[in-house]
C-alpha cells in the first residue's frame, strides 16, 4: 500500500508552514485529497510538487535558511549542532526515511528538521539541542533502510 502523507507531515519535510501548504492548495501548486477532513498527499503528488520550479526555490531557501540560521546564532546557552546527511535512496528507501524522521520530530524539542528527495539522493538536515540531535541520529543509526 502506497504511504500517504499529511500536511502537517509535508511541513515538517518542507519546513514550510501549514498555512503556506494551505495556500499552495488554493493556488493549484499542490494537490491532494481529503479524507475524514485530513489533507492526504501520495508520492506521485510529492514528486509532482517538489519539482515545480517555484516550490524548488521556496525549498531551497528553507533548507538553507536553517544552516544560515544555525550559523547566525551566536547567543547560545546550550550547545547545539546541525546535522547535514546525504543519503543516496531509491524512492521507495527514501520514503522510509522520511516517515522515520517524520516521526521522530513529533517527539523531538528545540530541532528544526529539512527533508528533500531528488536524483536518487535523500537530503536532511536536523539542527537544534545537540542532545536532541544526537538522539534522533542514534535511532537513525540503529535503523535499517535498506531495498
Amino acid at each position: 500500500m502506497e504511504r500517504k502523507y499529511t500536511l502537517s507531515e509535508l511541513a515538517l519535510m518542507t519546513g514550510l508552514t501549514t498555512r503556506t501548504l494551505r495556500n499552495y492548495l488554493a493556488q493549484g501548486l499542490l494537490h491532494g485529497e481529503k479524507d475524514s477532513g485530513v489533507w492526504q498527499f501520495d508520492d506521485a503528488e510529492l514528486d509532482r510538487f517538489f519539482r515545480d520550479p517555484f516550490v524548488k526555490e521556496a525549498l531551497r531557501i528553507r533548507r538553507s535558511s536553517v544552516v544560515f540560521d544555525f550559523l547566525a546564532d551566536r547567543n547560545r546557552e546550550k550547545a547545539r549542532t546541525c546535522v547535514i546527511l546525504d543519503i543516496p535512496a531509491s524512492r521507495k528507501e527514501g520514503d522510509r526515511i522520511s516517515a522515520f524522521f517524520c516521526e521522530r520530530m513529533r517527539e523531538a524539542e528545540n530541532v528544526s528538521f529539512s527533508y528533500g528527495w531528488e536524483h536518487e539522493l535523500c537530503r536532511v538536515i536536523l539542527s537544534g539541542a545537540a542532545d536532541s540531535v544526537a538522539k534522533i541520529m542514534s535511532a537513525y543509526g540503529a535503523e535499517k533502510f535498506a531495498d
